[in-house]
């Protein structure tokens, strides 16, 4: 009597209205929104990153090509950002850990099989992080190039130079959030291509070693930075987030909250 027709049809308008959707990170940012009164800074990943999950044997029964998937990836980005505008968000970072990776000959590698080479992912790369950005005049866009974060791991190591010109010239974000705490990064040669327009947020605090950073130490590292970039458009760091996923990394909650203070420190001894 109660058993339900399995050949009664679905009525796919009601089905249509029961499906709510979530955002990626809008819930996060309300949480945060409504527990301080500084701007709160949210982090999505770089479209192009997407093409980890993308593959040129499986993917195609849905889409025809990588720049399609991508295309699609974009749009829910960008409805992303409309969201969180919407609710009152003024500073967004673009996490770009693939930008690094391309430094390297054997995680190049990967990128470079997807069908793309070296030029064609930092131009069409740079293309798609900006058509996420594009039209929200209200909003300060940053890009963090990461080169590894989660369990303490060091994923690529290499000068920015390759990848700095094209990058730091042609994104749309005006802030640049670069790693520059292991020698392994490199020179801060490459920040001679930032352009008048940007800041830079020198990543000089691990969030990866419990080992404090010296004031000195990072004091003399800024001053080598500003013979590139003078010091009105430099700020520091850590280099990335103390959890870059539910793992995280070997720092207690005491320990994050002095790498933060000597962060502000250092920041009070230099732009104060």
């Amino acid at each position: 009597m109660g058993e339900r027709r399995r050949d009664r049809p679905v009525n796919l308008g009601v089905v249509s209205r029961l499906v709510r959707k979530r955002h990626l990170v809008a819930e996060e940012f309300v949480y945060l929104r409504g527990r301080t009164s500084r701007v709160a800074k949210v982090t999505l990943p770089s479209p192009s990153l997407f093409v980890n999950f993308w593959s040129p044997e499986r993917s195609k029964s849905v889409y025809a090509s990588l720049e399609h998937f991508l295309a699609d990836v974009v749009a829910i980005l960008r409805d992303e950002v409309a969201e969180l505008v919407r609710l009152g968000a003024s500073y967004i970072q673009i996490d770009a850990p693939h930008y690094a990776l391309l430094l390297a000959p054997e995680t190049r590698a990967f990128y470079e099989s997807q069908g793309w080479t070296l030029d064609q992912w930092l131009s069409r790369g740079i293309e798609l992080d900006n058509a996420v950005m594009a039209g929200f005049a209200d909003v300060t866009f940053a890009i963090h190039l990461c080169r590894g974060n989660q369990e303490g791991r060091w994923l690529v190591e290499g000068d920015y130079e390759p990848i700095a010109r094209p990058i730091f010239q042609r994104i749309g974000a005006t802030r640049l959030l670069l790693e520059y705490d292991d020698d392994r990064s490199g020179s801060f040669a490459p920040l001679r291509h930032v352009p008048d327009d940007k800041i830079v947020v020198l990543g000089l605090i691990s969030t990866k070693r419990l080992q404090m950073e010296a004031s000195e130490d990072l004091i003399r590292r800024i001053m080598q930075a500003s013979c590139f970039v003078p010091l009105e458009r430099l700020a520091l760091s850590p280099q990335c987030g103390f959890a870059s996923s539910i793992v995280g990394n070997d720092l207690s909650i005491d320990d994050e909250r002095r790498k933060l203070e000597r962060v502000c420190e250092i920041a009070r001894r230099i732009w104060t």
